[in-house]
């Protein structure tokens, strides 16, 4: 078969939408499809997903892609070799064995409802915050998937009861959907892959197994735990009642680990992604490097059984595209996404206006679930288009407070080679977007020519699974760097410095307003 008769179907199913891509043996695209499914706030703070809603979702976009591909000539059903998986991280599903059905909505990364078993187990536990550090690289926080099973256990009517008779079973969203795809209530196999294992804060990052000492601290049942592979290996076939049948699925990742992937990033290299949140993960090869900085030490990726671990230090940050998001559905000062980069070109800066995206609280590198969002420097002076621009500078300055972190732990500023950062992502479209950042990281930003790369990374990983890749072929990151546009920075240093230096005002400005009354 030629190149463009071998095809990898990709499920990229990301915080608000699921996407599925088939992509030719080039990386080209040749049919996509995307569905929107809803968001549930039940209470300040909370977010929630209906896990059948994401299952369906799922199902459509299947169908819609395959339809586009044939309409557009491609032969997929006889060239189709394997599916790749990627998804949001973190966010956790309880259902049962025997119904398939959820027992609870799926409780999603970002939210921050089990503020308060964090604080009862920072209180109770010898270590604090960072007990659990040693094992699994993460503090004790909101953002990871067992605290969300710890409220799901006290909370969850029946839970307790199903768990013990072994009808109740754990998951991320990647392991939900792998159940349903390969027989659901028939058999369907119970996996997670490594890197969704590193973000439950329950995994061992040196054996890679499910760590006893917390499981028996925490009080949660290990067999109700899936079990966990590797990135690219055959898993099983979808079975019937999908568009797709008996197909592979042989690659999966978290987001940001298959966005690593999909970018090239191999030791001492780091990218951006910018979606709902911003995630920037520095690859350390095959050592764990902890943070002295507020950073999370987490798995890269291991792409076979056999394949070495490459580690990553990971800086998260809660809100980025979704503060877009709140000045179109909440504010009503833009009426698409798409606006933003029109309305903050008309103004050359701020006008000293400083916005602080603390709506949960603020992740990497100050870990303060207590903050909470201001925009402050307000004067009679500014208008929307300031607010605005203030909204893009906020998803900036977070990325360059990690990076800034990152440099500080791994050292990386001793490579005389210059820094580029790779980014990727829906919001990196936005032109001004990237050049605020590369102004205020004072370094080049590097955009690739296909921005979506995360769901390339889960067709790459499945494709090296089945022989449609090498590594060689992944990591050619040379060519993938002619097609890319690289932005470079312009601001003088010490304006850098000031906006800076104001921005960590404004930052200390939002901590400790979690009380505020309403």
């Amino acid at each position: 078969m030629s190149d463009s008769e071998v095809f990898i179907g990709s499920i990229d199913q990301g915080t608000t939408s699921t996407r599925f891509i088939i992509y030719d043996r080039l990386a080209r695209a040749v049919g996509s499809h995307q569905v929107e499914f809803t968001q549930f706030y039940p209470q300040a703070g909370w977010v929630e997903h209906d896990p059948m809603e994401i299952v369906e979702s799922v199902r459509i976009c299947m169908a819609r892609a395959l339809d586009k591909a044939t309409a557009n000539g491609h032969n997929v059903d006889s060239g189709l070799k394997a599916i790749g998986i990627t998804n949001q991280r973190e966010t956790t599903v309880v259902w049962s064995k025997s119904t398939g059905l959820p027992l609870y909505n799926a409780i999603v990364w970002m939210d921050a409802r089990t503020s308060s078993i964090c604080r009862k187990l920072e209180k109770e536990l010898p270590g604090g915050r960072t007990h659990f550090v040693e094992s699994c690289g993460l503090p004790i926080s909101t953002y990871f998937s067992a605290l969300k099973l710890l409220w799901l256990l006290d909370n969850v009517e029946g839970l307790n009861e199903a768990v013990k008779k072994g009808d109740a079973i754990f998951g991320t969203i990647d392991t939900w959907l792998i159940w349903n795809l390969t027989g659901g209530v028939e058999n369907g196999l119970h996996v997670t892959d490594i890197s969704n294992a590193s973000r439950t804060m329950l995994m061992n990052l040196k054996t890679l197994e499910w760590d006893k000492s917390t499981l028996d601290t925490l009080g949660i049942c290990a067999k109700m735990l899936p079990k966990i592979i590797s990135n690219s290996e055959i898993i099983g076939n979808i079975t019937k009642g999908w568009p797709i049948t008996g197909i592979p699925i042989s690659g999966c990742l978290g987001d940001q680990h298959a966005a690593m992937v999909g970018q090239s990033c191999r030791k001492g290299e780091a990218k951006s992604t910018y979606g709902t949140g911003a995630f920037i993960l520095l690859n350390t090869g095959e050592e764990v490097i902890k943070s002295n900085h507020g950073l999370l030490s987490t798995v890269a990726y291991k792409l076979g059984p056999k394949a070495p671990v490459n580690y990553a230090l990971e800086g998260s940050i809660a809100i980025a595209g979704a503060a877009v998001q709140w000045l179109r559905d909440s504010l009503g000062i833009i009426s698409s996404a798409s606006e933003i980069e029109e309305l903050a070109s008309k103004v050359s800066s701020t006008g000293g206006v400083y916005f602080v995206p603390a709506f949960n609280g603020l992740f990497a590198p100050w870990w303060r679930d207590d903050a909470r969002g201001i925009c402050i420097g307000i004067t009679r002076f500014t208008n929307k288009s300031h607010i605005a621009r203030a909204v893009l500078e906020s998803m900036c300055f977070q990325v360059k407070d990690v990076l800034d972190s990152m440099h500080k732990d791994a050292e990386a500023k001793s490579d005389k080679t210059e820094f580029l950062l790779r980014v990727d992502g829906g919001a990196t479209v936005n032109n001004l977007l990237m050049q605020i950042q590369a102004d205020l990281l004072g370094s080049s930003v590097v955009r690739p020519a296909d921005i979506e790369t995360t769901a390339l990374g889960a067709a790459y990983a499945a494709g090296l699974a089945v022989g449609v890749y090498t590594e060689d072929e992944i990591f050619a990151s040379g060519e993938k760097l002619k097609q890319a546009t690289i932005f470079k920075p312009v601001l003088e240093e010490e304006l850098r410095k000031k906006k800076a230096d104001s921005w960590c005002r404004a930052v200390s400005r939002s901590f400790d307003l979690a009380d505020l009354s309403l």
